[in-house]
């Protein structure tokens, strides 16, 4: 496939063109804010890259559609492809970045840091015992890349590392992997739910009230998609302990809205969507050595199956 005209906007693009022209390419690049981004040049580029398709994205001449994030649901999910348009997602350093994430709150879980600062609050030398790593079960929905580079982190310290997804095949880092269906004993005896998964039709709404009323006072971490969980259900779920606290990282609505009550909530924990994020110098990375292999027709590692949504 030859690439000549590249269209580069979202939240990086600034950085993006930054680094891109100190390197002297010998393609046509267009950097624009999004809401620049006009008809004309979506008919005039032959690749587009952003983190989402702006509100007036069209396909024009395009042939192919980078992602500088790992995700892809902003361009798929509900959402009709051309099939003949290539869709590649940026890859790096994301599984280190959310296994440290993931490995930072079981750590302030299991040292009790929140008990500790009540007490220090009320001025009580109270001991309490603090957990071993070794001890936990954590449970992984999606054994990826990115669930397998967090199964790695946490298995390196002992902690027994189980893994759902939709085949139930054997992954790297997993003691074992089931399929959703098969999961029921698994969740009961979890400490940890980690999410790493995208959002699909599949997907939607899974950690809904089924879901948490299958727990038993598991700890919810979702690094995965907000649109993924039924929020009023994990409220639910919160207020009858089945679930004790909830770390979240991505929320259905981002930003999250000041009105919305998972700021309030004290056993909510949220941070915003910053658990992987790309750098531009990753994301320029990525971009140049897909570039490089779709004009040589090489294989892509990092090609998404457009039927499955990631």
């Amino acid at each position: 496939m030859n690439i000549e005209n590249i269209l580069i906007t979202g939240h990086i693009y600034k950085e993006m063109e930054s680094i891109l022209t100190s390197k002297n390419l010998s393609k046509q690049f267009r950097f624009l804010k999004e809401d620049v981004v006009s008809h004309d040049d979506f008919l005039w580029a032959d690749a587009y890259v952003s983190l989402s398709p702006t509100a007036n994205f069209e396909f024009g001449n395009v042939k192919w559609v980078h992602s500088t994030g790992a995700g892809v649901d902003k361009y798929l999910f509900e959402r009709k492809w051309d099939e003949r348009v290539v869709l590649t997602r940026t890859i790096g350093s994301f599984g280190q970045r959310i296994g440290e994430y993931c490995l930072s709150y079981i750590l302030k879980d299991v040292q009790m840091h929140d008990e500790f600062a009540r007490l220090k609050r009320q001025k009580q030398w109270r001991q309490a015992e603090p957990r071993l790593l070794n001890t936990l079960h954590v449970v992984i929905y999606g054994t990826g890349e990115i669930g397998q580079e967090i199964a790695r982190i946490l298995s390196s310290f002992g902690i027994r590392v189980s893994g759902v997804s939709r085949s139930g095949k054997a992954a790297k880092h997993f003691e074992d992997v089931l399929k959703s269906e098969d999961v029921p004993d698994l969740l009961m005896d979890a400490d940890w739910i980690i999410s790493t998964l995208p959002l699909t039709k599949q997907t939607s709404r899974l950690f809904n009230g089924d879901f948490f009323n299958q727990l038993n006072g598991s700890g919810f971490m979702n690094i995965g998609r907000g649109g993924t969980v039924d929020e009023m259900a994990l409220r639910e779920a919160l207020r009858m302990n089945r679930v004790r606290k909830a770390i979240l990282d991505v929320v259905g609505v981002e930003p999250l809205p000041e009105t919305s009550w998972l700021w309030e909530h004290p056993d909510i924990f949220i941070t915003p969507h910053i658990s992987a994020i790309t750098s531009p110098e990753e994301g320029v990375e990525c971009f140049l050595q897909t570039l490089s292999k779709i004009e040589k027709e090489e294989p892509l590692d990092n090609q998404v199956q457009v039927n499955k949504g990631y």
